[in-house]
Parts: C-alpha cells; structure tokens; sequence
C-alpha cells in the first residue's frame, strides 16, 4: 500500500515538474518567435504597458518596465532550464515526506522546497537583467541580445570554461550531485513550510554556484537562441546525473576555452 502511494506521489510530482518545465519552454519559445519576427515588424510600438515593443532592431532606454520585463524573461527561462535539474532531490523530498506522513510525522510538502530553490533562481534572474542591461550600455551586446565583440565573446567562453576546473565548482557540483548527503549536512529534511523554503533557497544557491559561469554562454549564443538554451540545460542536467559528471563539466570547460581561444585568434 505503501509502495503504491509512493509510487504515485512520485507520478504526480514527476508531473508537476513537467509541466511547469513545459510552461516556460512554451513562454521561451513564444518570445524567440516574437522577437525573431520583430525585424520585419518597423511598426511595433516602442516599448510602454505593451512590453513587446522592445523587440526591435535598435537600442531603446531602459525604463522600469522595460527592466520588469526583461526580469520575467529571464525568471521565466531560468525556471525552465534549471527545474529538471532540481527534479532528483525533488523526487527524493517527496519520497521522504510520503514515509514521514505514513509513521505520523509533519513534514512540509515539497513545494515549499522547490519554493526555495525557484527563488534562488529569480534571484540570478534579476543579476542577469542588471548585467544584460549593462553589457547594452557599454555596446557589448547587441539589440537581439547577442555578444558584439568578439574578443568580450572569446573573454566569457574562457572564463565560463576556466570555471568548470576550480575548486568552487566542484565543491558546488558535488553538493548538486548527492542530494541526500546535502540534505544531512544541512540540517535534514523539513517539518516546517518555513524550514523547507530555506533549505530548498540553499540547494539553489549551490546550483547557482555549479552554473553562473555556464550561463554566461547565453550572451554569446544568443540569451533567445532555443537550441543554445536546450543544449546548456541539457549541459546542467548531464553534470549532476551521469557517473562521470565531474569529468564531464572539466571537459565542456576545456571545450570551452578551447573555443574562446579559436574566436580570439580567427580573423573576422
């Protein structure tokens, strides 16, 4: 009987993680056709309460709406590249609350966890907006949101892949990667909403920590490119789930400056 529950709540949080992962892919995916077909819109209004207008081929002012709306873009794609990530500790928490329920313990659903954890990630949402709108400033990316210079592009590509071999990252990577030891060695599951909510912020922060570096490469991809963004989520899921995650991100981070060095050195 337990079992069966188990195996259920599994289900239905599994579920859960799904759609809203699909959710904010179809929201990316939404935005990417909007302002792939801005070029070719010269009437579209400038940006205001209709928030779109800002996907054009020129530079417009940052106003508060504009930074509003580029912070619910960036929410919305963080929430979607880094929720199958969190999917593992997620099935767990569940798991563990199912049992708890089962010998007549308080235990906080694991919403609250992924609370936590999504808030953290709105956080970095919000630091990226700031850089985004700082990088424009200084003409270092272009309206469309993509690096200008090459040598600011080779720059990133190496810094994101010197990252992958510190001690930092490695220190983060393996608190991602072994979701019950983080969870012992931070004070173990939760009773409380409040406790959960903390605890879920804190496993986000370690995640944060594996992957700022890597979401860098949005700026040189393109922050709107669907198949870069797919395969960088991809890139965060791999290096927490496969046996050789820690030999797979320092291999991506020698790919990477590997690649910053070629866009330094070619001509063009």
């Amino acid at each position: 009987m337990l079992d069966e529950a188990l195996r259920r709540d599994r289900l239905v949080v599994l579920s859960a993680l799904l759609l809203l992962t699909a959710l904010a892919w179809g929201y990316v995916v939404w935005l990417a056709a909007r302002m792939s077909a801005a070029p070719a819109m010269p009437g579209m209004p400038a940006m205001g309460m209709q928030g779109m207008g800002m996907l054009t081929s020129a530079f417009a002012p940052w106003t508060t709406v504009h930074f509003l709306f580029m912070f619910g873009m960036w929410t919305v794609m963080m929430v979607g590249m880094m929720t199958p990530s969190a999917a593992p500790m997620v099935l767990i928490y569940a798991q563990v609350a199912r049992r708890s329920a089962a010998l007549g313990q308080a235990f906080a659903p694991a919403g609250w966890f992924v609370a936590g954890y999504l808030l953290a990630w709105t956080g970095f949402a919000a630091v990226a907006a700031l850089a985004q709108w700082g990088l424009e400033t200084l003409t270092l990316t272009t309206p469309m949101m993509s690096i200008a210079s090459r040598r600011f592009g080779a720059a990133v590509l190496m810094l994101a892949g010197a990252y992958q071999w510190l001690p930092i990252k490695q220190s983060c990577l393996s608190q991602c990667r072994a979701p019950l030891s983080f969870v012992q060695q931070h004070g173990g599951f939760q009773p409380r909403a409040l406790g959960s909510l903390r605890l879920g912020f804190r496993h986000g922060m370690y995640c944060i920590g594996c992957c700022w570096a890597f979401m860098l490469l949005l700026f040189v991809g393109g922050v709107m490119n669907l198949l870069w963004i797919a395969a960088l989520m991809m890139f965060a899921l791999l290096e927490r789930v496969i046996p050789a995650g820690r030999s797979f991100s320092r291999l991506a981070g020698l790919i990477a400056v590997t690649a910053g060095v070629w866009m330094l050195a070619s001509p063009g």
